[in-house]
């Protein structure tokens, strides 16, 4: 069990250009706000991320909720939690 609630750090995303929000819950689920605005079911905003890759000259794509960057935090976070005592 987590000594925590949620926890939560903000990085730049270089998939979706921007900076975004990884959020994990004391159950090891996780929201992304990059993947809230970009990802599948996302709506027109798709389009939006079309059109920055176009001004950018690179593709930008979400990679979801498992992308490397939510994993390697979930991770991070499980390594700290082990040197706690506490167990996932």
């Amino acid at each position: 069990m987590t000594g925590w609630q949620t926890t939560e750090t903000t990085i730049y995303c270089d998939a979706v250009d921007e900076e975004v929000t990884i959020v994990v819950y004391k159950d090891w689920s996780v929201k992304c706000t990059g993947y809230e605005k970009y990802g599948e079911g996302s709506g027109g905003k798709t389009n939006l991320l079309k059109k920055r890759s176009r001004q950018l000259k690179r593709q930008l794509k979400c990679e979801g909720l498992e992308c490397d960057r939510v994993v390697q935090y979930k991770g991070k976070l499980s390594s700290q939690e082990a040197g706690k005592g506490y167990s996932k």
